[in-house]
């Protein structure tokens, strides 16, 4: 089991950056999967992004491309999401997580962390 916790959450502007960020503690496999999603107040959690551990290869939400870039640091043991030209729908508690597969949904991914609050204001 991998222990995850996020941290770089804020308020923002429209059109503002944020980097959040996501220490693992424990072991993480090549084959792992390192995701970030996301859930706004009454809406289900929704993938954002994802970076294969060993690879390096990174997988995007429509919703993100060109503007979230994930990146990993595996002597840190860290993952990244550079989160910039925010929108107010962006906002929501992000929550990272690991999993094997992209197409499991998030019930899937057996370890979360317990999620950073990202706010946008217009």
């Amino acid at each position: 089991q991998v222990q995850l916790v996020e941290s770089g959450g804020g308020l923002v502007q429209a059109g503002g950056s944020l980097r959040l960020s996501c220490a693992a503690s424990g072991r993480i496999l090549s084959s792992s999967i390192i995701g970030w999603f996301r859930q706004a107040t009454g809406k289900e959690r929704e993938f954002v992004a994802g970076i294969r551990w060993g690879y390096g290869t990174t997988n995007y939400a429509d919703s993100v491309k060109g503007r979230f870039t994930i990146s990993r640091d595996k002597a840190e043991n860290t993952a990244y999401l550079e989160m910039n030209s925010l929108k107010p729908e962006d906002a929501g508690l992000y929550y990272c997580a690991r999993g094997t597969s992209y197409y499991q949904g998030p019930s899937g991914w057996p370890d979360w962390g317990q999620g950073t609050q990202v706010t946008v204001s217009s």
